[in-house]
């Protein structure tokens, strides 16, 4: 394994998966609120 240096890595990659992540929450969040509604407005 190889030897690690405080402060070397590159978050680049992290970051963009979190952005990816945070995208998705929100959609999926956008969704339920929107099916939500539907449901109500149709009195499932």
């Amino acid at each position: 394994m190889s030897e690690h240096k405080h402060g070397t890595m590159s978050v680049r990659e992290h970051e963009k998966v979190f952005e990816g992540f945070i995208r998705i929450s929100t959609r999926f969040v956008i969704a339920v609120g929107v099916f939500l509604i539907l449901l109500a407005m149709f009195n499932a």
